[in-house]
């Protein structure tokens, strides 16, 4: 196990490190001075010299690279060309929306996905089976922008149940903060049902046909038994890929929802970033993305290992 874990650490570091690259070149190459932007078309060369050489981007992509990454290891992100504040500090108070609305549509997804799949699988080619799957077909179809607007339309405008859109904070307490991002959890967290839903259905089916399932049925295992014992175990691994995807997924695009929502999460944050050509801003949000996709990759690496001991045998 050790020596699995320190190849996939290594991998990870490596991954990192060729993303960091990947993403400064790319956002270098992108047309558009950040200086120029600032003080726009009729300033002055010498003043746009002098706030270029204030930015720090005067100095040369290396040594700017450099600086960056060596920063961010220590949890210096640099400082927001537009606001003049740590980039730190503007994406500690962001993260505590984003992750939090993740988190949360992650849970609302695998409460719906999980005994859905299992009910699908275990009455195949029944009636249960059959709306089941095409309520999944609905929810892939569905965008999530658009049913999130109707979410507003009607819990919002119509009934009033819920605000339409901003956050009031977590010091206003738990529940209040929670009511805030139910809507946006809502409609992130339904199509990804769908999605987990089937996965988790096609795997279990995969499952029940193998030779120990029988065997287990044979020696009077009841049907629901043989599922929650042997079966759902078995058919986890593929189920664990799409939640780790479906995390990552949920915590870098949900740029489109809080938009509709107006909430003051990081998707906002890169998207007014990418408008004012704050550039220290875009690049300390993407990598942290980055960061936490190749986490959860590794962490559901991890799982694969617990939940079949074989894999860590043929590692």
């Amino acid at each position: 196990m050790l020596r699995y874990l320190f190849k996939r650490l290594t991998s990870l570091a490596l991954t990192l490190l060729v993303a960091s690259v990947v993403l400064f070149v790319t956002i270098e190459i992108v047309p558009g001075d950040p200086a120029s932007f600032m003080l726009g078309i009729n300033a002055q060369a010498d003043t746009l010299e002098a706030l270029r050489a204030e930015l720090g981007l005067d100095k040369s992509k290396p040594v700017r690279y450099w600086q960056w990454l060596t920063g961010m290891l220590q949890g210096d992100f640099g400082t927001s060309y537009t606001y003049k504040t740590p980039v730190a500090n503007m994406i500690g108070e962001r993260m505590w929306i984003s992750l939090p609305l993740t988190l949360f549509a992650l849970l609302i997804s695998t409460a719906i996905a999980f005994p859905a799949g299992i009910y699908a699988a275990s009455r195949r080619g029944r009636f249960g089976d059959a709306a089941v799957t095409g309520m999944t077909q609905l929810g892939v179809a569905i965008p999530n922008f658009w049913f999130a607007m109707l979410l507003v339309s009607f819990f919002a405008i119509k009934l009033g149940w819920f605000s339409s859109g901003g956050f009031v904070g977590w010091d206003q307490g738990l529940l209040a903060g929670l009511k805030s991002l139910l809507l946006p959890a809502i409609a992130l967290a339904l199509p990804q049902a769908a999605i987990l839903t089937r996965v988790m259905r096609s795997s279990l089916l995969d499952v029940l046909s193998e030779d120990y399932m029988r065997t287990a049925r044979a020696k009077g295992m009841s049907k629901r038994s043989a599922i929650w014992r042997h079966g759902l175990r078995n058919a986890m691994i593929p189920v664990l890929t799409i939640l780790g995807l479906q995390f990552s997924f949920l915590l870098a695009g949900a740029i489109i929802i809080e938009k509709v929502f107006y909430l003051p999460g990081l998707g906002l944050l890169v998207f007014q970033s990418i408008a004012q050509r704050d550039l220290i801003v875009v690049e300390s949000v993407v990598m942290l993305l980055v960061f936490a996709v190749v986490t959860v990759t590794f962490l559901v690496d991890l799982a694969y290992a617990w939940v079949d001991p074989r894999l860590r045998t043929r590692s």
